[in-house]
Parts: structure tokens; sequence; C-alpha cells
């Protein structure tokens, strides 16, 4: 008698731990991470800062807490996609986050042991990785362009698409003022996100409906790492999105230039794949087609988030779901002469920041500057997961729920390559150009499209000496061995 009680308290005690981990796994919150490529900041029709329609990130702008001043921190490689996205998946900064890429890209065979313990060191602490040891099913679609198989970093992925779609010479070069234009961005004959049958924002929203509902049959919370390739180049969508943007409804950037100056010094010259899209010298009604096919693909993707919120939503997991949209970097488009990102200017470093979920207020705006991909620490926090010492940028929690002021200044960095460095401080922009030992110095605030460089003017020194003093302390802690002094001795 005594030994059927005990085993009967037995069960009941494996009933009731069962039942409590089931009712922790439904109430842990789960994470849904949008990711566009190649998103500027100014693309938001909400903001009011562009002629631009999209109703479902305007949606979520209204559900939500937008950061205002979204940054990534710059590039080692023309391919900023690359950097941005090997910060975001590691939680280290630019130059750590590098040396982490190349432990992930070493080849197995080729490893001594030391070597192939770090590697799977560093593999396990990626991102989805540490989602999935919180407990979390994690699933992928879309861009990855990390050294690492997307198909084992998550427990599900399907439709990993490489860095870019593929690339034809009509789209390079064009329009040329007096020549028929030999490009279509809604013409399948050139493939790119038309190449397999269907447009590839397509295929990412019809992956994350149909996993919305599968994830819903599963009692762990997910994780969703939904990654666009749009608004990359080649920028295209159906005929009926680029027809809502006639080409007398697109307005020139006021900062537009015919040529950058100092481009073929800052690594942005003709050569630059990004920069070879546009014509040279540039011309108003180029960088006007050009912002046309931007904006079209944009909608066409904010026409698939839509889908994906609406499915949210009808599955009853809406409200116990964090989302956070974001983008790689910003985009010139015609900024500045300029069509790449390969710049430290507002418009190709900073992007769109949405977060919405449980206690995050909507319509709510925050000033503060933040890195984009400061959303890895946040998720991390919010999934309850042991954060890897490795992770540098930091948690937005406390900013969302206002334990944290704004009024804490955040000094952001930028680099791209040996060729350019910048710091910004409050409404202070220093941009160093190295090669030419050029400095640049901006007021962000009132002067948010970056014309007034006011470097040379003598009322300035002490605001340059303090911002290069605050970025030679940013290098140190970053690991940034540019030699910034030799270039600028009379800045320190």
């Amino acid at each position: 008698m005594r030994q059927n009680t005990i085993q009967l308290f037995g069960r009941l005690a494996t009933i009731a731990a069962m039942c409590l981990a089931f009712g922790q796994a439904q109430a842990k919150p789960n994470v849904l991470f949008i990711f566009a490529d190649d998103q500027c900041f100014e693309t938001i029709g909400s903001l009011g800062l562009t002629d631009i329609n999209t109703p479902n990130l305007d949606r979520l702008v209204n559900r939500g807490t937008q950061f205002t001043r979204a940054y990534n921190m710059g590039s080692w490689s023309g391919a900023v996609c690359v950097a941005s996205r090997h910060m975001l998946i590691t939680g280290r900064h630019i130059w750590r986050a590098q040396k982490a890429s190349q432990v992930l890209r070493g080849k197995g065979k080729n490893l001594t042991a030391g070597q192939q313990a770090t590697r799977d060191a560093e593999y396990a602490n990626l991102w989805p990785q540490v989602m999935g040891r919180a407990g979390y099913q994690t699933f992928f679609t879309g861009k990855w362009h990390i050294q690492a198989p997307a198909d084992k970093a998550f427990q599900v992925a399907r439709n990993i698409r490489g860095g870019m779609p593929n690339q034809t010479s009509q789209g390079y070069n064009r329009p040329l003022p007096g020549k028929p234009d030999p490009w279509s961005p809604y013409d399948v004959k050139f493939d790119g996100f038309w190449k397999g049958g269907k447009h590839w924002s397509e295929v990412v929203g019809d992956d994350a409906v149909d996993y919305i509902g599968e994830a819903k049959q599963d009692e762990r919370p997910f994780f969703m790492y939904i990654a666009f390739n749009a608004p990359h180049d080649p920028r295209q969508a159906p005929k009926e999105y680029v027809d809502r943007y006639p080409l007398s409804r697109i307005k020139v950037p006021e900062n537009y230039l015919d040529e950058y100056p100092y481009k073929d010094d800052i690594g942005c010259s003709a050569n630059l794949r990004d920069e070879k899209l546009g014509p040279f010298p540039r011309t108003h009604h180029a960088v006007k087609v050009h912002r046309q096919e931007y904006y079209a693909i944009i909608e066409h993707m904010d026409a698939q988030i839509g889908r994906i919120l609406d499915a949210l939503d009808k599955s009853g997991q809406a409200d116990n779901t964090y989302i956070f949209f974001t983008a790689d970097h910003g985009l010139a488009v015609g900024h500045h002469g300029l069509f790449g990102k390969q710049n430290l200017y507002e418009h190709s470093t900073r992007v769109p920041f949405i977060a919405i979920g449980p206690g995050i207020k909507a319509s709510h705006k925050i000033a503060a500057p933040i890195y984009l991909q400061d959303v890895m620490a946040t998720s991390l926090d919010i999934a309850g997961a042991k954060r890897p010492e490795q992770v540098e940028f930091q948690s937005l929690l406390p900013l969302l729920s206002g334990k944290t002021t704004e009024s804490e200044i955040r000094a952001v960095y930028g680099a791209y390559l040996g060729l350019q460095r910048s710091v910004t401080v409050g409404n202070w922009k220093l941009i160093l150009y190295p090669k030419i030992s050029k400095a640049r110095l901006f007021n962000i605030k009132r002067d948010p499209l970056e014309m007034k460089d006011l470097a040379d003017n003598k009322k300035s020194e002490k605001v340059i000496k303090r911002l290069y003093k605050q970025l030679l302390n940013l290098q140190k802690a970053n690991n940034d061995s540019l030699d910034l002094k030799a270039a600028f001795p009379n800045l320190g």
C-alpha cells in the first residue's frame, strides 16, 4: 500500500512538473525579427520624410516604439551587409565581429584541434543557437550572408538566399541621357528577384506565414528571423507597384550632387559596384528612376510584411509576441551624389527600427542613439537566455521600459575600411577621410541632410577636438588599428 502511494505521488509530481514546464513554455514570449536589406531610415511613410506608401510598417509604428536614431557601425568590406549581419549574429562590435567571421569561415579539414574547438565555440554562441538553448524553436528564411550554414544554425530553415539576386549588365550605368533604358524592374527575363518563378519577397512571406501556423502546434515559443533581400538591387517589383510612383511623384534629394568630390578617396569611385548602378555624372532623371524602383520594391516588401502580421494576428499568438523590424544599413540612392551604402552619412548608416510587444508603448518615439544590432541582446533578455560574454551590444529593454532615460548620451562609432571614420555625439557628427586628411563636421539636428560642413569654421575647433578625442577612445575600445594621428596630427 505504502509503495503504491509513493508511486502515485511520484506520478503526480511528474505530471505537475510537466504542466509547469508547459505553462512556462506557453507564457514565454515569442520573438519575430523582420530584417530588410538596404533600407534607409527615411523610407517609412508615417515619418513624413519621403512620399512612400508603407501601410504595414506604419501599422507597426502605430503599435509600437520607434527608435529614430538606429545605426550600423560600418564595414570591413565593400559588402556592408556582411559586416552588419556578422555583428548581428555574433553580438560583437565591428572589428571583433570580423575576426569571428574569419573563425567561422575556416575549413574543418584544415583546422587543428584547437582551431576547431574555437570555431565550434563561436558557432555555439550565434544568436539562434543561444535562443535555442533558452527553449525556443528557431526559424529562418531569406538572406543569410553569414560564414556559417543557416540550416545548422537554425532548427528550421527554408529558401536560404545568398548575398543578392543575380545581376545583369542591363541594370548598371542607367538610365543614360537621350538613350532608351535597357532595364525594366518588372520584366521577368532579367531573373534577379524573379528567378525561380516567384518574387523572392513573396517567397519569404509565404515561408513566414506557413511557419506561424506550424509554430502554433509546438509548445515551445518561437524565434523567427525573417530576412528579405529587398530592397537591395536589382530593385524589382510587379508593375502595379512601380506604376504607383510616376516620376512626377519622385523628388530628388535636396543634398543631390552631380558628383561627390571625395568619392575616389573614400572608396566610392566609379569602380565600386553600388556606385556603378547609376551614370556618372549623376542626373536628376537617373536619381528619380532609381528612387522610383527603390520605393516600389519597398512597398512590395511592405505588403508581404502585412501578410505576416495578419497571419500572426489570426494565429492568436500576437499578444505574446515581440516584433522587431529594422534593416542592415541604409542607402544613398542619390544623396550627396552617391548611390551605395559605403559612406558614413546618415542616409547610409541609419536605419528604421521599430519594437512592438508586451509592455512596449504604442505610437512612441525614442531619440536615443542605438545600434541596430542591439536587437540581439534585447531578444536574449526577453528570452531569459544566458548571454554569452562576448556579446557587446546592449539590451534595449531598459529604454523601452523607461528605466533608462534618453538623456544618457551614447557616442556612435562609424568605420568603413581604412578610408573613413566617424563619431556622433548628441547632435554633432565628425567624419574623417584619412587618405586625404579631410575632416567634415555636421550638426545633424540643424542640418539633418548634412549639407553644411562646419569643419573649416574656427568656432568649431573645440567641438572637433572633443569629438576626435572621443573617436580615438572608441577606436581603442573597438580594437581599431587605423592610425588617425598620422593623418590628423593637429586634431589631438
